[in-house]
């Protein structure tokens, strides 16, 4: 049973990168909890409380973006009941302007089981120096 809760799990974070590289925001909101409680902090941001607030920081890193693509290494996963967490270093390359870039952002991502689905409550990205 846990291995497969893993596998769902590691299913849905793979939906939330696949939301994140396409930039489109109806993909986002297909991954995410609506609910009051979500958060979200991205490298160099303050904290972000509340699903409104969290889906504008992705709305301006979308509308701020040209392309993004994540290669995602050092994934574990673990699950507790209806709450599981995903720690990942993304390898990200991406342009803004045209031009490519790489680094790598150490990621938690937290989930919540609603309704048989595994939906993202918490995203926090820390970005490590080369």
């Amino acid at each position: 049973m846990l291995k497969e809760m893993i596998e769902e799990v590691a299913k849905a974070n793979e939906g939330f990168y696949e939301a994140f590289e396409s930039l489109d925001i109806k993909k986002m909101d297909e991954v995410w909890a609506k609910e009051d409680y979500v958060t979200c902090i991205h490298p160099g941001w303050n904290l972000r409380s509340g699903w409104p607030a969290v889906r504008d920081t992705w709305v301006m890193i979308f509308n701020n973006t040209f392309s993004m693509q994540f290669r995602l290494t050092d994934v574990m996963i673990q699950v507790a009941g209806d709450v599981a967490w995903v720690l990942c270093m993304e390898n990200i390359t991406s342009s803004t302007d045209g031009e490519g870039q790489e680094s790598r952002v150490l990621a938690t991502n937290l989930y919540e089981r609603q309704q048989g689905r595994w939906l993202m409550i918490h995203h926090h990205g820390s970005p490590v120096m080369p």
